[in-house]
């Protein structure tokens, strides 16, 4: 029996050109989810109705909220801290504070709130689910603030875990996806606790800094991976923007060719997986 999953690209709004790719893999078919960040360059009026006209042709396609938390980009609420130059923290200093105890879970649930009303400004409803950019919604310190605002202000959101389901004996293969395993554990507790839905499994996590191929990856994250599990990836055109924004970028362009590729679609029946 067939397994339909989440395959999810991040970072719809970051850039133009990733926003073009995203969309042509949706309509095609290649995606069904993807998250939005609010406080991207590239997320105006006509991005935003060109990525629900992408739906359209592919009406099962969720569009979901992508938090962001981290630098280089801006918050929305105008007493946020801490900040670094007017801006986020990187995702490390943010997680070492959340590991200090040193955050404000209440600035923080703050601003969340605030990227949900954007979200809802732009889009005209509720996101479809809830996630974070560079995980941060798992962070000690920030996601029992993001817990709180999403039920609150999107109750009937799905919250994006990260942790893989796999005993944790045969979870040493990769230190990047064992530290979002256990940043997860915590996380799945709070979202029960509050009677959020959240995905049963995660894949996707890998090191972008090697020229890693992704077709060979995506074959392990789609093993085993249950109804209803996660496969999160960064599909993009490399463009001014991005490069300004962000250090994944010639990886994008990589992971776009294999999803639009001939392989990717029997790749899917093998493992007897859907995305319709």
């Amino acid at each position: 029996m067939s397994r339909r999953i989440w395959l999810c690209a991040d970072d719809y709004g970051i850039s133009p050109g990733v926003n073009r790719a995203i969309r042509d893999l949706i309509e095609n078919g290649r995606l069904n989810a993807t998250s939005a960040m609010v406080l991207g360059p590239a997320i105006g009026r006509d991005e935003v109705n060109a990525l629900k006209e992408a739906v359209r042709a592919n009406p099962r396609c969720a569009i979901g909220l992508h938090v962001t938390l981290t630098a280089p980009f801006r918050p929305l609420t105008m007493h946020f801290r801490p900040l670094e130059g007017g801006v986020f923290l990187s995702h490390t200093t943010l997680l070492r504070r959340g590991l200090m105890g040193r955050l404000d879970s209440e600035l923080i649930a703050t601003e969340v709130m605030e990227q949900l009303a954007a979200f809802a400004d732009l889009f005209g409803r509720a996101p479809d689910f809830v996630d974070g950019h560079q995980h941060a919604q798992l962070f000690p310190g920030v996601r029992t603030a993001f817990v709180s605002a999403v039920k609150q202000a999107a109750p009937e959101a799905w919250i994006r875990q990260c942790g893989r389901d796999r005993p944790w004996t045969q979870r040493l293969d990769s230190p990047k996806a064992l530290v979002l395993d256990i940043l997860s554990t915590q996380f799945r507790m709070r979202a029960a606790r509050a009677e959020l839905a959240f995905n049963p499994a995660f894949a996707g996590a890998y090191d972008f800094s090697k020229a890693a191929d992704f077709g060979a990856m995506m074959r392990q994250f789609l093993q085993a991976m249950p109804e209803g599990g996660v496969v999160m990836c960064h599909p993009g055109f490399v463009d001014d923007v991005l490069v300004g924004l962000d250090p994944l970028t010639v990886q994008r362009e990589r992971e776009y060719e294999f999803l639009r590729g001939e392989a990717f679609l029997p790749l899917l029946a093998a493992n007897e997986i859907t995305l319709g």
